[in-house]
Protein backbone atom coordinates (compact mmCIF):
# COMPACT_ATOMS: atom_id res chain seq x y z
CA UNK A 1 0.00 0.00 0.00
CA UNK A 2 1.38 4.12 -0.91
CA UNK A 3 1.16 6.58 0.60
CA UNK A 4 0.51 9.75 -1.83
CA UNK A 5 2.51 13.27 -1.14
CA UNK A 6 1.18 16.00 -3.29
CA UNK A 7 3.72 19.22 -2.82
CA UNK A 8 3.37 21.45 -6.08
CA UNK A 9 1.39 24.06 -4.96
CA UNK A 10 -0.19 23.91 -8.97
CA UNK A 11 -0.91 20.21 -8.92
CA UNK A 12 -4.59 19.04 -9.36
CA UNK A 13 -5.73 15.46 -7.63
CA UNK A 14 -8.68 13.56 -9.30
CA UNK A 15 -9.76 10.16 -10.24
CA UNK A 16 -9.74 8.93 -14.11
CA UNK A 17 -10.74 4.98 -14.68
CA UNK A 18 -10.19 3.77 -11.00
CA UNK A 19 -6.82 5.87 -11.01
CA UNK A 20 -5.63 8.63 -8.92
CA UNK A 21 -4.56 11.00 -11.72
CA UNK A 22 -1.93 14.04 -10.29
CA UNK A 23 -1.54 17.01 -12.84
CA UNK A 24 1.43 18.84 -12.50
CA UNK A 25 3.23 21.85 -14.11
CA UNK A 26 4.32 21.68 -17.48
CA UNK A 27 1.42 18.74 -18.22
CA UNK A 28 3.47 16.51 -15.90
CA UNK A 29 0.71 13.38 -15.32
CA UNK A 30 1.24 10.82 -12.75
CA UNK A 31 -1.12 8.09 -11.70
CA UNK A 32 -1.60 5.48 -8.82
CA UNK A 33 -4.42 2.41 -8.66
CA UNK A 34 -6.71 3.38 -5.79
CA UNK A 35 -6.48 -0.13 -4.70
CA UNK A 36 -2.89 0.05 -3.77
CA UNK A 37 -3.42 3.82 -2.40
CA UNK A 38 -3.32 3.94 1.70
CA UNK A 39 -3.57 7.71 2.07
CA UNK A 40 -3.27 10.90 0.28
CA UNK A 41 -1.21 13.86 1.75
CA UNK A 42 -1.24 17.34 0.84
CA UNK A 43 1.19 19.70 0.87
CA UNK A 44 0.67 23.07 0.27
CA UNK A 45 -2.33 24.64 -2.22
CA UNK A 46 -2.56 21.65 -4.91
CA UNK A 47 -6.80 21.27 -5.27
CA UNK A 48 -8.55 17.50 -5.07
CA UNK A 49 -11.35 16.84 -7.03
CA UNK A 50 -14.72 16.03 -5.23
CA UNK A 51 -15.34 13.15 -7.31
CA UNK A 52 -11.65 11.73 -6.34
CA UNK A 53 -12.43 12.94 -2.71
CA UNK A 54 -15.78 10.91 -2.60
CA UNK A 55 -13.95 7.67 -3.87
CA UNK A 56 -11.23 8.34 -1.11
CA UNK A 57 -13.60 8.12 1.51
CA UNK A 58 -15.95 5.57 0.20
CA UNK A 59 -12.26 3.18 0.38
CA UNK A 60 -11.28 4.46 3.74
CA UNK A 61 -8.60 6.65 2.21
CA UNK A 62 -7.82 9.42 4.73
CA UNK A 63 -6.63 12.45 3.18
CA UNK A 64 -4.04 14.74 4.74
CA UNK A 65 -3.36 18.61 4.71
CA UNK A 66 -0.10 20.35 5.71
CA UNK A 67 0.73 23.60 4.67
CA UNK A 68 3.80 24.70 2.67
CA UNK A 69 6.07 25.24 5.90
CA UNK A 70 4.61 21.23 7.15
CA UNK A 71 2.54 22.79 9.24
CA UNK A 72 -0.55 19.86 9.90
CA UNK A 73 -3.92 21.58 9.05
CA UNK A 74 -6.44 18.85 9.50
CA UNK A 75 -7.58 15.97 8.12
CA UNK A 76 -10.83 14.26 5.92
CA UNK A 77 -11.38 10.56 7.02
CA UNK A 78 -14.15 8.10 6.63
CA UNK A 79 -16.24 6.92 9.74
CA UNK A 80 -16.52 3.50 8.38
CA UNK A 81 -14.32 2.05 11.22
CA UNK A 82 -15.54 3.85 14.34
CA UNK A 83 -16.38 0.98 16.93
CA UNK A 84 -18.64 2.57 19.90
CA UNK A 85 -18.16 -0.45 21.68
CA UNK A 86 -14.57 -0.16 21.78
CA UNK A 87 -14.57 3.80 22.46
CA UNK A 88 -16.24 3.15 25.84
CA UNK A 89 -14.13 0.89 26.81
CA UNK A 90 -11.28 3.00 26.08
CA UNK A 91 -12.90 6.15 27.43
CA UNK A 92 -13.72 4.30 31.00
CA UNK A 93 -10.25 3.25 31.35
CA UNK A 94 -8.32 6.46 30.74
CA UNK A 95 -9.83 7.16 34.27
CA UNK A 96 -8.35 4.09 35.48
CA UNK A 97 -4.82 5.37 36.81
CA UNK A 98 -3.41 1.44 37.14
CA UNK A 99 -4.06 0.86 33.51
CA UNK A 100 -2.39 4.43 32.69
CA UNK A 101 0.87 4.19 34.64
CA UNK A 102 0.94 0.29 33.35
CA UNK A 103 0.91 1.45 30.18
CA UNK A 104 3.73 4.49 29.96
CA UNK A 105 6.00 2.69 31.99
CA UNK A 106 5.89 -0.47 29.19
CA UNK A 107 5.83 2.51 25.93
CA UNK A 108 8.33 5.16 28.03
CA UNK A 109 10.75 2.26 28.50
CA UNK A 110 10.79 1.28 25.22
CA UNK A 111 11.26 4.93 24.24
CA UNK A 112 14.57 4.96 26.49
CA UNK A 113 16.15 1.54 24.85
CA UNK A 114 15.29 3.03 21.54
CA UNK A 115 17.23 6.27 22.55
CA UNK A 116 19.92 4.63 23.96
CA UNK A 117 20.66 2.32 21.07
CA UNK A 118 20.43 5.15 18.29
CA UNK A 119 22.68 6.94 19.83
CA UNK A 120 25.04 3.95 20.37
CA UNK A 121 24.42 3.26 16.28
CA UNK A 122 25.95 6.84 15.96
CA UNK A 123 28.71 6.87 18.50
CA UNK A 124 32.30 6.81 16.96
CA UNK A 125 33.96 5.63 20.58
CA UNK A 126 32.59 4.03 23.52
CA UNK A 127 32.88 6.91 25.68
CA UNK A 128 31.45 9.84 23.47
CA UNK A 129 27.78 9.75 25.00
CA UNK A 130 28.60 7.74 27.82
CA UNK A 131 27.40 10.73 30.28
CA UNK A 132 23.98 10.75 28.68
CA UNK A 133 23.35 7.02 28.20
CA UNK A 134 24.32 6.82 32.03
CA UNK A 135 21.95 9.43 33.06
CA UNK A 136 19.01 7.91 30.93
CA UNK A 137 19.15 4.38 32.41
CA UNK A 138 19.16 5.88 36.15
CA UNK A 139 16.25 8.16 35.41
CA UNK A 140 14.89 5.13 33.32
CA UNK A 141 14.84 2.78 36.73
CA UNK A 142 13.34 5.76 38.83
CA UNK A 143 10.20 5.53 35.62
CA UNK A 144 10.36 1.57 36.34
CA UNK A 145 9.84 2.52 40.22
CA UNK A 146 7.17 5.77 39.60
CA UNK A 147 3.89 5.44 41.33
CA UNK A 148 1.84 8.25 39.42
CA UNK A 149 1.51 9.28 36.03
CA UNK A 150 3.22 13.31 36.55
CA UNK A 151 6.58 11.25 38.22
CA UNK A 152 7.33 9.39 35.88
CA UNK A 153 6.67 11.83 33.04
CA UNK A 154 9.13 14.66 34.59
CA UNK A 155 11.72 12.37 34.74
CA UNK A 156 11.19 11.19 31.03
CA UNK A 157 11.20 14.91 30.26
CA UNK A 158 14.60 15.02 32.27
CA UNK A 159 15.48 11.65 29.52
CA UNK A 160 14.19 13.90 26.54
CA UNK A 161 17.02 16.48 27.61
CA UNK A 162 20.00 13.92 27.69
CA UNK A 163 19.04 12.27 24.77
CA UNK A 164 19.37 15.03 22.33
CA UNK A 165 22.52 16.58 24.04
CA UNK A 166 23.84 13.16 23.00
CA UNK A 167 22.31 13.39 19.84
CA UNK A 168 24.06 16.76 18.97
CA UNK A 169 27.18 15.17 19.84
CA UNK A 170 26.84 12.56 17.00
CA UNK A 171 25.94 15.16 14.12
CA UNK A 172 28.97 14.76 12.36
CA UNK A 173 28.13 17.69 9.39
CA UNK A 174 29.40 20.87 10.86
CA UNK A 175 26.48 22.88 8.44
CA UNK A 176 23.56 21.94 10.95
CA UNK A 177 23.70 23.48 14.30
CA UNK A 178 21.81 21.85 16.90
CA UNK A 179 21.64 22.72 20.55
CA UNK A 180 18.47 20.98 21.47
CA UNK A 181 14.78 20.42 20.76
CA UNK A 182 12.84 23.36 19.45
CA UNK A 183 9.40 23.55 18.05
CA UNK A 184 6.70 26.02 16.46
CA UNK A 185 8.48 27.20 14.90
CA UNK A 186 11.75 24.99 14.62
CA UNK A 187 14.70 27.03 14.89
CA UNK A 188 17.14 25.01 13.12
CA UNK A 189 17.53 22.78 9.96
CA UNK A 190 17.65 19.57 12.34
CA UNK A 191 14.93 20.46 14.28
CA UNK A 192 12.85 21.10 11.14
CA UNK A 193 12.80 17.69 9.82
CA UNK A 194 12.41 16.40 13.44
CA UNK A 195 9.20 18.79 13.61
CA UNK A 196 8.02 17.71 10.34
CA UNK A 197 8.75 13.76 10.57
CA UNK A 198 7.09 13.39 13.65
CA UNK A 199 3.88 15.22 12.30
CA UNK A 200 4.18 12.64 9.57
CA UNK A 201 4.29 9.95 11.97
CA UNK A 202 1.59 10.93 14.00
CA UNK A 203 -0.65 11.22 11.77
CA UNK A 204 -0.11 7.95 10.79
CA UNK A 205 -0.44 6.40 13.99
CA UNK A 206 -4.00 8.76 13.97
CA UNK A 207 -4.68 6.72 11.00
CA UNK A 208 -4.10 3.37 12.41
CA UNK A 209 -5.93 4.22 15.53
CA UNK A 210 -9.17 5.24 13.72
CA UNK A 211 -8.59 2.67 11.55
CA UNK A 212 -9.06 -0.09 14.45
CA UNK A 213 -12.23 1.80 16.44
CA UNK A 214 -10.53 3.55 18.81
CA UNK A 215 -10.69 7.02 19.56
CA UNK A 216 -7.67 9.24 18.71
CA UNK A 217 -8.36 11.70 21.54
CA UNK A 218 -8.91 9.78 24.49
CA UNK A 219 -5.43 8.85 25.74
CA UNK A 220 -3.62 7.55 28.74
CA UNK A 221 -0.15 9.28 29.24
CA UNK A 222 -0.61 12.59 28.46
CA UNK A 223 -2.37 14.89 29.32
CA UNK A 224 -5.69 15.73 27.65
CA UNK A 225 -5.43 19.33 25.80
CA UNK A 226 -8.20 21.00 23.35
CA UNK A 227 -7.88 19.79 19.55
CA UNK A 228 -4.93 17.26 20.53
CA UNK A 229 -4.99 13.63 19.64
CA UNK A 230 -3.64 13.07 23.07
CA UNK A 231 -3.74 8.24 22.42
CA UNK A 232 -1.55 9.23 19.09
CA UNK A 233 0.75 11.29 21.06
CA UNK A 234 0.97 8.58 23.50
CA UNK A 235 1.57 5.77 20.93
CA UNK A 236 4.27 7.70 19.13
CA UNK A 237 6.51 7.64 21.72
CA UNK A 238 8.21 4.21 20.88
CA UNK A 239 8.47 4.97 17.25
CA UNK A 240 10.35 8.81 17.47
CA UNK A 241 14.07 7.58 17.86
CA UNK A 242 13.18 4.63 15.35
CA UNK A 243 11.87 5.74 12.82
CA UNK A 244 12.11 9.83 12.61
CA UNK A 245 15.47 10.47 14.24
CA UNK A 246 16.75 7.68 12.51
CA UNK A 247 16.18 9.41 9.18
CA UNK A 248 17.55 13.04 10.08
CA UNK A 249 20.36 11.39 11.55
CA UNK A 250 20.98 9.15 8.06
CA UNK A 251 19.93 12.34 6.16
CA UNK A 252 22.78 14.57 7.70
CA UNK A 253 25.43 12.51 8.72
CA UNK A 254 25.48 10.88 5.48
CA UNK A 255 25.35 13.81 3.62
CA UNK A 256 22.38 13.40 2.07
CA UNK A 257 20.85 16.77 2.58
CA UNK A 258 22.58 19.67 2.70
CA UNK A 259 22.04 22.98 4.98
CA UNK A 260 21.41 24.63 1.05
CA UNK A 261 17.93 22.51 1.02
CA UNK A 262 16.36 24.82 4.18
CA UNK A 263 15.20 28.37 4.43
CA UNK A 264 14.74 31.04 7.69
CA UNK A 265 11.01 32.91 7.07
CA UNK A 266 11.67 36.11 8.21
CA UNK A 267 8.34 36.59 10.12
CA UNK A 268 8.11 33.37 12.11
CA UNK A 269 12.29 32.72 12.34
CA UNK A 270 11.61 29.46 12.05
CA UNK A 271 13.40 27.43 9.72
CA UNK A 272 11.70 25.09 6.72
CA UNK A 273 12.37 22.67 4.17
CA UNK A 274 12.83 24.01 0.95
CA UNK A 275 11.16 22.31 -1.76
CA UNK A 276 13.84 20.38 -2.90
CA UNK A 277 14.80 19.40 0.37
CA UNK A 278 11.10 18.04 0.97
CA UNK A 279 11.33 15.76 -1.48
CA UNK A 280 14.82 14.03 0.06
CA UNK A 281 13.03 14.21 3.47
CA UNK A 282 9.23 12.36 2.59
CA UNK A 283 11.21 9.89 -0.03
CA UNK A 284 13.75 9.24 2.93
CA UNK A 285 10.83 8.94 5.36
CA UNK A 286 8.29 6.68 3.74
CA UNK A 287 11.60 4.45 2.41
CA UNK A 288 11.83 3.81 5.90
CA UNK A 289 8.48 3.12 7.19
CA UNK A 290 7.52 1.05 4.00
CA UNK A 291 10.84 -1.40 5.08
CA UNK A 292 10.96 -4.52 6.53
CA UNK A 293 11.56 -4.85 10.64
CA UNK A 294 11.76 -7.65 13.02
CA UNK A 295 11.59 -6.39 16.52
CA UNK A 296 7.86 -7.41 17.20
CA UNK A 297 8.25 -10.31 19.86
CA UNK A 298 4.70 -11.00 19.20
CA UNK A 299 5.58 -11.67 14.75
CA UNK A 300 7.51 -14.84 13.81
CA UNK A 301 8.14 -12.55 10.67
CA UNK A 302 9.23 -9.29 8.88
CA UNK A 303 6.72 -6.53 8.77
CA UNK A 304 7.43 -2.88 7.40
CA UNK A 305 6.95 -0.47 9.77
CA UNK A 306 4.02 1.02 8.89
CA UNK A 307 2.42 -2.37 9.37
CA UNK A 308 4.08 -2.81 12.78
CA UNK A 309 2.57 0.61 14.13
CA UNK A 310 -0.73 -1.08 12.93
CA UNK A 311 0.18 -4.59 14.68
CA UNK A 312 0.98 -2.21 17.89
CA UNK A 313 -2.71 -0.57 17.68
CA UNK A 314 -4.27 -4.16 17.48
CA UNK A 315 -2.25 -4.95 21.06
CA UNK A 316 -3.96 -1.85 22.50
CA UNK A 317 -7.19 -2.86 21.13
CA UNK A 318 -6.96 -6.04 23.23
CA UNK A 319 -5.51 -4.77 26.03
CA UNK A 320 -8.38 -2.06 26.26
CA UNK A 321 -10.77 -4.96 25.87
CA UNK A 322 -8.95 -6.88 28.87
CA UNK A 323 -8.52 -3.91 31.06
CA UNK A 324 -4.89 -5.18 30.75
CA UNK A 325 -2.02 -2.89 29.64
CA UNK A 326 0.18 -6.21 30.02
CA UNK A 327 -1.13 -7.12 26.44
CA UNK A 328 0.84 -3.98 25.03
CA UNK A 329 4.22 -4.84 24.22
CA UNK A 330 5.92 -1.22 22.76
CA UNK A 331 8.59 -2.44 20.35
CA UNK A 332 12.48 -2.39 21.56
CA UNK A 333 14.85 -2.06 19.07
CA UNK A 334 18.24 -3.91 19.11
Amino acid sequence: MAQLYVSDHKAKVGLKGGRVVIKEKKDLTRSIPLESLEGITIIGNAQITTQCLGECLRRGINIQYYSAKGAYFGKVSSTQHVNTNRQRMQMKLTEDPEFSLGLAKNILAAKINNQIVLLRRYQRTSEQVIEEIDAMKILGKKIDQGTNLPEIIGYEGIIAREYFKGLRKLIRNSDFKFSGRTRQPPKDAFNSMLSLGYTILMNDIYGAIEGRGLNPYFGFIHQDREKHPTLASDLIEEWRAVIVDAVAMSLVNGYEITIHDFYKDDVTKGVFLKKGGLKIFIKKIESKLNSSMRYLSYVDHSLPYRRAIDAQILQLCKGIEEGNPGFYQAITIR
